[in-house]
């Protein structure tokens, strides 16, 4: 990850969505470990910011469950856990189902299939470079291209949070190659049944695809040690 004085030319606007995207690239590529404490002092010299703005960018993972706060401790980042995930993924399993009905049935036009192939493309190219963070966002767009196509921007926020809070696990599960290939051809399968407007098609095959990050991300987590966390 970049520290505040690199990249300046994409930063965002405000030292809280500044903040906010630092942190969550840091927590995604493991930089900050499960259950390792964010010092508010230390992190506002590191981006250069006031406490501020960070503690506003707590409030927002902490809402989105991807840091806790304990009294008179401050806060840590969320230990990855199994039971969190299969919550997340029931839940987005629900949400993008209606999703892709939705948009399906609203016959949309040949510039999502373009954006999801695009997408697709992006995708392949960050795993080809073992650019996982990369591979993690453009999967990320190519997903919310069938969620945004629905129209559904209230429901569009919700999958968000929801996506927000696993990208952690997202990240590890690119970790292994045969994953990323994986990953690649069922977006490929996910691409081809968009084209033929089949959503009961679509979406097994999206059901199917975050079964089988689920079934490696158990044996991850079943098998990980605990982490020893140092101060961020």
């Amino acid at each position: 990850m970049t520290d505040s004085a690199a990249g300046s030319s994409r930063r965002p606007p405000t030292a809280q969505a500044f903040v906010l995207a630092e942190l969550r690239r840091a927590i995604i590529a493991g930089e900050f470990l499960p259950g390792q404490p964010l010092r508010q002092d230390a992190l506002a010299e590191r981006f250069g910011v006031s406490r501020v703005p960070l503690r506003e960018a707590f409030k927002i993972l902490e809402a989105e469950g991807q840091i806790h706060y304990e009294p008179h401790r401050g806060h840590k980042v969320a230990t990855l856990s199994l039971s969190d995930l299969l919550e997340v993924y029931r839940i987005r399993q629900l949400l993008e189902a209606e999703a892709t009905r939705v948009a399906l049935a609203r016959r949309p036009d040949n510039r999502v299939l373009m954006d999801l192939r695009t997408a697709a493309g992006e995708v392949e190219t960050a795993s080809a470079a073992g650019d996982l963070l990369r591979m993690t966002e453009a999967n990320r767009r190519f997903h919310f291209v069938l969620v945004r196509a629905a129209g559904m921007p209230r429901l569009e926020r919700i999958i968000k949070v929801l996506w927000d809070s696993t990208d952690a696990y997202r990240f590890v599960y690119y970790g292994a190659e045969a994953n990323r290939t994986r990953v690649e051809h069922e977006h490929t399968l996910i691409i081809a049944a968009f084209a033929e407007r089949n959503a009961d098609k679509l979406i097994l095959l999206l059901d199917e695809h975050r079964e089988h990050a689920i079934e490696a991300l158990r044996t991850f987590l079943e098998a990980r040690p605990a982490p020893v966390a140092k101060p961020a």
